[in-house]
């Protein structure tokens, strides 16, 4: 999520937000990041307000495919000996829909965060949330992937957890959509 995409993205800011209360978990959890960005040069950094900076150890990788699924990141999820990946990140129809194909015909299980992801146009969004999941990819909301990461309130992180979820997630837009087409 880069600078350059702030003005034109769809609920650019909800957007954001969602994918900060995600990396908030995955920090608690000591669950796996990576980050991309396409082109920083001339599409700019990830936004401050992801907070990448409370994260050393997380380094964005710079990339020109759309696909995050460079040479570096492979060799990242094949060290981490991974089996599923949580995806979030614009745009829905381009970047983040050619990391879930690849990383579903690599054989992941593949978990899109829908209000966590956006594109240009509702059109495009959504269309591209209908073919990844028709590919095989889990479509899911940011709330619904945190407390499948807990499995329940034993685990021993719920109460720090529990105060992102008590933040409720901004509206992504997605219901206007789906009354929409529900019509």
């Amino acid at each position: 999520m880069q600078e350059k995409f702030r003005k034109t993205i769809k609920f650019f800011p909800e957007i954001v937000s969602v994918s900060q209360r995600l990396l908030k978990v995955g920090k608690a959890l000591d669950i796996p990041v990576i980050v991309t960005e396409q082109y920083p040069k001339g599409l700019g950094p990830s936004v401050p307000e992801l907070g990448l900076a409370e994260y050393p150890d997380v380094k964005p990788i710079a990339k020109t495919q759309f696909s995050m699924v460079t040479e570096e990141v492979a060799q990242q999820l094949n060290d981490r000996n991974l089996d599923s990946v949580v995806l979030c990140g614009i745009e829905a129809h381009v970047c983040v829909q050619n990391t879930a194909l690849n990383l579903i015909e690599q054989g992941f299980n593949v978990h899109v965060v829908v209000d966590a992801c956006s594109s240009r146009t509702m059109v495009d969004r959504m269309f591209a949330f209908e073919r990844m999941k028709a590919s095989g990819a889990w479509l899911t909301t940011s709330e619904s992937v945190i407390l499948g990461l807990l499995g329940g309130s034993h685990h021993p992180k719920f109460k720090e957890v529990q105060k992102v979820i008590f933040e409720s997630a901004p509206d992504s837009g997605l219901l206007d959509y789906k009354k929409s087409a529900a019509t």
